[in-house]
């Protein structure tokens, strides 16, 4: 029975788990680590991750011994991104024989770092020998060949089977590392027949692989790397082309270990497995500190953890000028946002529109944080600048659809429902198929009194192209309430509700047809259920409708 790459990396993760030793934090003779343990705790509850890792190797410091608790100073070190603190940590553990495998590769990261190649291969083997991640080994072992000079570098590689964990991992690296050592037509075309060509991966590597020819005086094939329409390739495109220094080549044994630590982490991050994704992250900034993608894997993982500031910091090491430096805006702004920064992030949104080199990227980013502070005229007027920058009229369908969408959501919010109704019939003119455009018009337009047969078939065609998204399920059941067939109503309503049971907007719908059907109770208990997350009038007007049913005001 052979096992999926997501299902090894979240059975590793398992394994790692900090083992649930008998010998809890206990009281030194001359000191207190008790204290020092609960304060880490309280620091990292609070997101004061630098703070939690002191406070942890503290209580470790005073507390020798006890494994569980060094375990935890090490893990807090590395997810607060603090090597030296981490690295003392490990060789600490690693002198009691109580270091685990992710203890190695920070070890090994180290020696990397360092050039101590002879170290660095003997823990390559150790890696291999405690198998947890001997998948990483060819490509731990092609690139310290590389660095060096012992050996082909390429033989690990190439030794590894297909369809192993270890096989997509070696196959960008194999033409990577062709590309660094001078080999660049071999390592191009490794590449090029990678199975990603239109992803977030493979303008990585794309840009990667620029950066490095470049390097190499070959800038017509650099150029050559950079198709696609992502917005990190367009930018990385006009570096190039007014002969700036691309960021992000990949040449040395610690840009190329770096950037395996961020490709798995990512990777096991899908799994759901987020401390040991944010430890090889981390691992990644140490080895590559000047390599974008560490940076943005880190902060994205701190976030996801509800580290806002370790997230922001951690963003702080994109250059503004990196062609990934818009996926920096956009990650900081909504963790801005996010954290209550609204003003700071709407006053950087403008900046950004201001600057005689703005994007279409720009102008949409700045109208996602005008609809979110609820200024709809002017977040209409940003999407129609974006959609004007990415061509007008004559924009790409798939680039222009979206952008109409948002503007007449903003138009709608704004009180415009002409306006609104007229990008709308822009957008879905270009994206005839487009659930969300269906859906939009044809609940808006019964919102606003407009013939409810023409919106319900509008609907029912977005319904058909989308059957399991619940605010479409809910348009469909709210068309039919709309025309008294409560029949068809309540079934479509209550599958929208279970579909998407904490939005207020389907509950509070799906309690007025209870009531018009003389359910009382369940009504109720809708509205209720709505209320719990809603606010502002929609919350008023639900406790009225609790008290006194739907013709009440509140």
């Amino acid at each position: 029975m052979s096992l999926s790459r997501p299902v090894l990396l979240a059975a590793i993760a398992g394994l790692l788990a900090v083992p649930a030793a008998a010998d809890r934090p206990r009281r030194a003779a001359d000191g207190d680590p008790q204290t020092a343990y609960v304060q880490g705790r309280a620091a990292d509850d609070l997101g004061e991750l630098n703070v939690a890792a002191a406070d942890f190797a503290a209580a470790a410091q005073d507390n020798p011994g006890n494994t569980t608790l060094a375990l935890r100073a090490f893990r807090q070190a590395v997810v607060a991104g603090d090597m030296p603190l981490a690295s003392k940590a490990a060789h600490g553990l690693d002198a009691s024989g109580s270091l685990p495998p992710d203890g190695t590769l920070l070890l090994l990261s180290d020696a990397v770092v360092a050039r101590d190649w002879k170290r660095a291969t003997a823990l390559a083997d150790r890696i291999d020998r405690e198998k947890l991640f001997g998948f990483l080994v060819p490509v731990l072992r092609g690139w310290i060949a590389y660095g060096s000079h012992s050996g082909d570098p390429l033989a690990p590689i190439l030794a590894v089977q297909p369809g192993g964990l270890a096989a997509s991992y070696a196959a960008e690296h194999r033409g990577l590392l062709l590309i660094a050592s001078g080999k660049e037509s071999a390592g191009i075309a490794e590449l090029d027949a990678l199975p990603h060509p239109d992803t977030a991966r493979a303008a990585r590597l794309a840009i990667a692989a620029a950066a490095t020819l470049d390097k190499h005086h070959k800038h017509d094939e650099a150029l050559a790397m950079l198709v696609g329409d992502a917005p990190s390739v367009h930018a990385a495109r006009a570096i190039l082309a007014r002969h700036g220094k691309l960021p992000g080549a990949i040449d040395t044994p610690a840009a190329g270990i770096g950037e395996l630590f961020a490709r798995v982490a990512a990777d096991i991050n899908k799994d759901q497995a987020a401390p040991l994704a944010l430890g090889f992250a981390r691992l990644g900034t140490l080895l590559a500190p000047d390599d974008s993608e560490t940076w943005l894997v880190t902060a994205n993982l701190l976030a996801l953890a509800g580290a806002d500031k370790a997230a922001l910091d951690a963003l702080g090491h994109v250059a503004a000028d990196d062609p990934f430096a818009g996926s920096k805006r956009d990650m900081r702004l909504t963790l801005l946002v996010r954290s209550g920064q609204t003003d700071q992030a709407l006053a950087e949104g403008r900046a950004a529109t201001a600057a005689p080199d703005a994007t279409m990227g720009d102008w949409a980013r700045l109208g996602d944080l005008l609809t979110n502070a609820k200024q709809s005229a002017e977040a209409a007027q940003a999407y129609d600048h974006a959609l004007a920058l990415s061509g007008g009229d004559k924009a790409q369908p798939e680039v222009a659809w979206p952008l109409l969408l948002q503007e007449a959501s903003a138009l709608l919010d704004a009180g415009d429902w002409p306006g609104a109704k007229a990008k709308a019939t822009r957008a879905l003119a270009l994206a005839p198929q487009e659930p969300a455009i269906l859906n939009f018009l044809g609940y808006s337009e019964i919102e606003h009194g407009d013939d409810v047969t023409a919106a319900t078939a509008l609907i029912a065609q977005a319904s058909k192209l989308a059957p399991n998204d619940p605010s479409i399920t809910d348009s469909l059941g709210w068309s039919w309430y709309q025309r008294g067939d409560l029949g068809r109503a309540i079934p479509l309503l209550e599958r929208a509700a279970r579909g998407a049971p904490a939005e207020p907007d389907i509950n509070e719908h799906l309690g007025d047809a209870y009531w018009k059907a003389q359910r009382r109770l369940d009504a109720r208990y809708s509205w209720r259920a709505a209320l719990v997350v809603a606010d502002g009038t929609q919350a008023a007007r639900l406790k009225a409708k609790i008290d006194n049913g739907p013709t009440a005001t509140p």
